[in-house]
């Protein structure tokens, strides 16, 4: 959010989040109904500056979906997860840069050329608008599947890096070979649950604390807090876990 509305920390019954601890926390918005999902981005602002907007929420609302978050003054993690022909991909990342997306995912198996294309076209869309440069993240094995090569993985985030794109995505489990890019690429972690939580339609999951102790750089984190019985007092939880 803008740093002038941004709160310093959030006072808890046992601590205190530090603001690069919220700074690092991405909200999954997996939910079809642009108005819960603001409503949830707003109860749950103190613990999280950004908010990941995937297909189920833009097929539903299109790009006001990422509209409105900007206005509201979070980073957008834009998660299409494009992969098309080049020139196809490249003028969708044109629009999505011309909304004021922070972050958009490209599957980075698509390889270096349409990654390019993405890169450059994002930059071109936020440019007509006056925007800052958001970045492409190039998703390498999506948490669903079981297995991650190494091999794969260290190919996918050299064609990201080699490509121009910002960062990468991957499961926590991956970041072990990842970690060769560690500086030149950010490594944005979804699939993640607290101990003892439900792995829902994931494979490789793990905690936030053992991403963070493993050298993520983004958490994204969806229903462990969003389909919480009560989503603040799971945020107040997720933090003690990630502060312990």
């Amino acid at each position: 959010m803008d740093e002038e509305n941004e709160p310093a920390e959030v006072r808890l019954d046992d601590g205190v989040v530090p603001v690069e601890v919220r700074q690092r926390m991405a909200l999954a918005l997996d939910v079809d109904d642009l108005v819960e999902a603001r409503r949830l981005a707003g109860v749950l602002a103190p613990y999280f500056g950004t908010v990941k907007i995937g297909l189920e929420l833009y097929t539903a609302s299109g790009p006001e979906a990422v509209g409105v978050f900007v206005e509201d003054g979070f980073d957008v993690f834009c998660d299409l997860k494009l992969h098309d022909i080049p020139n196809t991909v490249g003028r969708a990342a044109r629009v999505a840069g011309s909304l004021g997306v922070r972050w958009l995912t490209v599957h980075a198996s698509g390889g270096e050329t349409m990654l390019r294309s993405a890169v450059d076209g994002l930059a071109e869309g936020a440019s007509g608008a006056s925007l800052e440069a958001p970045g492409v993240l190039g998703i390498t094995v999506l948490t669903s599947d079981k297995v991650a090569r190494p091999e794969q993985l260290e190919d996918r985030c050299r064609l990201a890096a080699d490509s121009g794109c910002e960062g990468i995505v991957c499961a926590a489990t991956d970041l072990e070979a990842t970690a060769p890019f560690k500086g030149q690429l950010i490594r944005a972690v979804p699939g993640l649950r607290l101990p003892g939580g439900a792995s829902h339609d994931q494979s490789r999951v793990a905690s936030p604390r053992e991403a963070l102790d493993q050298g993520a750089d983004l958490l994204v984190v969806g229903r462990t807090v969003t389909a919480a019985a009560d989503p603040v007092a799971a945020a107040d939880q997720l933090v003690d876990h990630l502060l312990s």
